[in-house]
């Protein structure tokens, strides 16, 4: 993890307007083409949401402004990698937040959302032990095809993006999921 330096910085102007925003988030909700990716889990036997996640965590590390973090009110960090924290439902139907450790290496990214999803299925803690940052929020709502979507904010100064994947839906013999992304503006643009 490193300091970004706002002083130097080509968007500080921006940084300083929509940080002393209440709720310095936007977003957006786009139909994504997820044929190949749900071909290939199909296929070899994998689950849709490890493929998609493990592809969406993928783009997210590859795109610095996704790994920034406002830390103490007026400093951004860069993290040098970004994890997933899903929500994960229990038979019960309530759910637990998870922290799975990000890898490359698909195999690894599963096994790691394989033990997250056994904590969860033994505990009854909403929080994970490792409650960092260094992460995104992503939530699954598989039963329904949104056109929109909105996280929900404590009141605190956050920075961490949000992400939500929708029903997927067979369009034009196409996989369709809605994806809607919510980053604070403060730290990067559409």
């Amino acid at each position: 993890m490193e300091k970004l330096n706002i002083e130097t910085w080509n968007r500080r102007q921006h940084f300083e307007f929509f940080n002393t925003f209440q709720d310095p988030f936007f977003a957006v909700t786009a139909p994504m083409d997820v044929t190949k990716a749900h071909d290939f889990a199909k296929a070899s036997g994998n689950s849709f949401f490890a493929v998609y996640l493990h592809d969406c965590m993928k783009a997210i590390n590859a795109v610095e402004p996704f790994r920034y973090r406002i830390e103490n009110d007026n400093e951004v960090v860069i993290h040098d990698k970004i994890h997933a924290s899903a929500t994960i439902i229990r038979p019960d139907n309530t759910f637990g937040f998870s922290f799975i450790d990000y890898d490359e290496d698909f195999e690894v990214f599963k096994e790691n959302i394989a033990k997250e999803k056994e904590r969860i299925l033994n505990t009854d803690d909403l929080f994970p032990p490792k409650n960092t940052e260094d992460c995104v929020f992503a939530s699954a709502l598989p039963w329904v095809h949104f056109t929109g979507h909105k996280e929900p904010f404590h009141g605190k100064k956050e920075s961490v993006p949000r992400f939500a994947f929708s029903k997927m839906e067979v369009v034009d013999n196409k996989k369709i999921m809605t994806v809607s992304v919510s980053v604070n503006h403060a730290l990067m643009d559409g």
